[in-house]
């Protein structure tokens, strides 16, 4: 799933390409009885009403909150883009494929070599332009929007997990979807002090899933949090209140570090990430502890990265520097 960084690096180049824009019209892919008279686009009834408001409408700008790209319109109504487990989005020209068939998950995915197939001969849409748009992770287009200048915004959902909806713009913060995300974390105003006082929210909580509630902090996900935990020193595991104010202090640190440091890198396309142009970002080549299990600790320490699950989620670590705190310090 995109993470702060992957959602941040999307917002910043859609808002440099879309800012005055207008939509000239929608179209999805996206019909599912599971989500009849539910409030997204994968409700037929519902995108009707959402294309007839989102068509004409100027994009004054993209944001974000939390894992949220948040495009603002015109008319103080702002589309809502949760891209979940495999949704980007894209930026280009496409054109519709006249020998589109729908087909099911079994055809799309390749089983016997366990790799997507590198074919769009018959996704609904394809991109015009040679490049990175044509790289096969971009090709599950379920959302499309026509804008003002001929190009395209469309959204690639493998696994069709994508939440889109239409919100009031002055009532946006306290929707359903953003009222209980926890505050940024690279905000300046987001000092150790509020860090500590967050994490203390869930005082008998594993380190792990306690960075990773968005209700506590925004945006942190699997692979940051593992980043942030090898470099502080701290085992996935650490119960929160158990764990020194001095090394608090280093995974306060730490979480700035890595965050910035995927933002640098343009974020982490391990698995089918990519940004607005159709690119992977570089994080992936970054790693210290996500998916290295079994390779030696960067930090030569003599440690092996191990893995482990916790609340349902793959956690890497080094067992060797970093420490488990389940006991208060004497």
């Amino acid at each position: 799933m995109p993470e702060l960084p992957e959602v941040h690096t999307t917002a910043t180049i859609l808002n440099k390409l879309l800012k005055g824009l207008v939509i000239r019209d929608a179209w999805s892919g996206y019909k599912s009885v599971f989500h009849k008279g539910k409030s997204n686009i994968k409700d037929t009834a519902y995108f009707e009403s959402f294309r007839k408001k989102a068509k004409n409408r100027k994009i004054l700008s993209v944001t974000r909150r939390a894992k949220n790209v948040l495009i603002n319109l015109d008319s103080n109504e702002t589309i809502l883009v949760h891209m979940k487990m495999t949704g980007h989005l894209l930026y280009g020209t496409y054109k519709k494929n006249p020998k589109h068939k729908i087909r099911n998950s079994k055809q799309i995915l390749n089983s016997k070599k366990g790799k997507i197939e590198e074919n769009w001969g018959k996704e609904a849409w394809m991109p015009v332009e040679d490049g990175p748009l044509k790289d096969p992770f971009n090709r599950f287009i379920r959302l499309v929007f026509t804008l003002s200048n001929g190009k395209h915004l469309v959204l690639s959902d493998m696994r069709k997990f994508a939440k889109v909806c239409l919100l009031s713009t002055s009532a946006l913060f306290e929707s359903e979807d953003l009222k209980d995300v926890g505050p940024e974390p690279l905000v300046p105003a987001f000092e150790f002090r509020k860090f500590k006082s967050r994490l203390l929210k869930r005082p008998s909580g594993k380190i792990k899933q306690v960075l990773m509630d968005q209700s506590i902090i925004a945006g942190i996900g699997n692979i940051y949090s593992d980043e942030m935990l090898w470099l502080s020193g701290i085992h996935p595991l650490s119960i929160v209140s158990r764990i020194p104010k001095i090394k608090l202090r280093e995974l306060y640190k730490g979480m700035i570090t890595v965050l910035k440091k995927g933002i640098n890198f343009q974020g982490d396309s391990t698995s089918d990430y990519r940004n607005p142009y159709g690119e992977r970002g570089e994080f992936q080549h970054k790693h210290n502890a996500y998916r290295r299990t079994g390779k030696s600790c960067s930090k030569k320490d003599g440690g092996m990265i191990k893995r482990l699950k916790v609340g349902g989620r793959s956690a890497h670590f080094c067992p060797v520097h970093q420490k488990l705190f389940t006991q208060s310090e004497t």
